[in-house]
């Protein structure tokens, strides 16, 4: 329905279910409208129109959306050699910066590298022809808004505006007329399908337990008929806990959150689509665009924010016509969010049956055998797992994977070879006693010598005395022994003298007088 009208070059508002096709809906006209070499050759555009610069820009907010719809366009555009180019975070700068010099005609982009790069005066968009915000609700919302608004201001103010979406709230519809001309609000739904929520998908809601989670999602995991499977976690902690336990309970077994370096974040999701990985673990940066063939089960580990989470979520499966299951796992706490997601929706599960991992009607819901356990059988291991695809280095800011190794075994860890200790190691004796505890004597200890001095030299001379320092007063019975000092400091005074040492100090006293001698004076 958007082909004739976006191919004559009104700016359009497209609304439509996830899984109708959206991306080829705003790639064709796009494509169809950008000028090429081969068409100044045919006569069709004149060579001023023919630039090194971009023409074309769609903005999305997420890295892995972003490489999804620049293969998508590569692919579209392979006939007419259309040049695309893919410009988020997470990769090194130097790659898309030489592509942009050589010239390129549609860049796909994140707003934050988009703006670094044409802060830095290496992204022309003056020539830009037509504008696409992909997930338009998204891009639109508060986070976003001031970064659009950027890009916008840098663009040309004739141009092509196409916003599309699978959610799109009347206000955001009145905020993105603030940037269109005259735009046309186009949405598709199918006459038998009218509600928000695709009919081929099975919608199962559960109240369960958080410490009972991990089981039920591991017998989920081995109902029969279940291909590729997408779990999505509302925190990235959550999101690696459960990818670490579901590897350990023998599934292949993947992670995709913010936590991770882009090459390790590429990595998970291309052994998911090459089928190396059957179970995806993720954040919201999954809900929203990706479409990988075979999903036939999403798991709502925990109850999304807002119904607009909820519909992208269970959007990942029950796409093109396929049919699909989604299973929304509801905690105590979270019943009352639950409520306000099902009257949004208008859904028929507004009080959750209370359910455990061991509850028969989940066996029976969800056709898993009966007897099944929490682990996977070894019989059934198949998938070679996520080391079987390969870590590829991205250039990432700060060294190979800098932020976010990846998890357990998917990281690709450095090691740098250290020499050989050359040091002798330390040799420890336990002694008791003196002796060694195995019984042999421990040498003895030997003194360090004595520092010689003066006195040791000669062998002859006397100690020195020592000096006594009395104190006397007047009519007490010190007086005495005060004399006889007296008495013999003539003859110690004789004995220094007679070997050689110096006279000693002479001693000071000091005197009182009586009370009553003061009293008279």
């Amino acid at each position: 329905m958007t082909l004739p009208v976006a191919l004559s070059g009104t700016d359009v508002i497209g609304q439509a279910k996830t899984g109708t096709g959206k991306t080829l809906g705003f790639g064709l006209p796009l494509l169809e409208r950008v000028t090429v070499p081969a068409d100044v050759e045919a006569g069709r555009a004149k060579p001023e129109d023919l630039t090194e610069a971009p023409q074309a820009l769609i903005v999305v907010p997420t890295r892995e959306l972003c490489t999804q719809v620049t293969n998508d366009l590569l692919t579209a555009g392979k006939v007419r050699n259309v040049r695309v180019l893919a410009i988020y975070g997470g990769r090194a700068y130097e790659p898309q910066v030489e592509a942009l010099k050589k010239g390129v005609d549609v860049i796909v982009g994140t707003p934050g590298r988009l703006l670094d790069l044409a802060g830095q005066k290496k992204l022309n968009l003056s020539k830009v022809k037509c504008l696409v915000l992909d997930e338009a609700d998204e891009m639109l919302d508060l986070g976003f808004l001031p970064d659009v608004e950027k890009i916008i201001n840098l663009l040309p103010v004739k141009r092509q505006t196409m916003l599309f979406s699978a959610t799109m709230p009347g206000a955001v519809i009145g905020l993105a007329r603030r940037y269109m001309s005259q735009p046309t609000h186009i949405r598709a739904t199918a006459p038998d399908d009218e509600g928000q929520t695709v009919r081929n998908t099975a919608q199962f809601v559960y109240r369960a337990h958080s410490m009972d989670k991990p089981e039920m999602i591991s017998r989920i995991l081995q109902a029969e008929g279940r291909g590729l499977a997408m779990i999505f976690c509302r925190t990235k902690r959550t999101a690696a806990d459960i990818a670490e336990q579901l590897e350990k309970r023998g599934f292949a077994s993947g992670a995709v959150h913010g936590d991770l370096g882009q090459g390790a974040r590429e990595q998970a999701l291309r052994a998911f689509r090459n089928g190396k990985v059957d179970v995806l673990v993720c954040t919201d940066v999954a809900a929203r665009g990706i479409d990988v063939e075979g999903v036939t089960h999403v798991i709502n580990y925990q109850t999304p924010e807002e119904e607009k989470t909820y519909l992208h979520r269970i959007g990942r499966t029950g796409r093109a016509g396929n049919k699909g299951t989604a299973i929304t796992l509801v905690d105590w706490d979270d019943i009352p969010r639950w409520q306000l997601i099902n009257k949004a929706l208008e859904l028929d599960f507004n009080d959750p049956a209370e359910t455990y991992s061991s509850s028969p009607h989940l066996f029976t819901d969800l056709g898993i055998p009966e007897g099944t356990k929490g682990v996977l059988p070894r019989a059934e291991r198949t998938r070679a797992g996520l080391d079987a695809e390969e870590l590829e280095d991205l250039g990432e800011p700060g060294g190979r994977n800098a932020r976010g190794r990846g998890r357990g075994k998917a990281a690709a860890t450095v090691t740098e070879e250290r020499p050989a200790r050359t040091r002798t190691p330390r040799q420890r004796r336990r002694t008791r006693g003196g002796a060694e505890v195995d019984g042999t004597e421990a040498p003895a200890k030997t003194e360090a010598p004595a520092a010689e001095t003066p006195a040791a030299e000669s062998a002859d001379a006397p100690a020195k005395p020592r000096r006594r320092r009395t104190r006397t007063r007047s009519g007490g019975d010190s007086a005495p022994a005060a004399a006889t000092t007296t008495e013999q400091q003539p003859a110690e005074s004789a004995a220094g003298s007679a070997e050689g040492e110096a006279k000693p100090r002479r001693r000071r006293t000091r005197t009182r007088k009586p009370a009553g001698e003061q009293s008279e004076s």
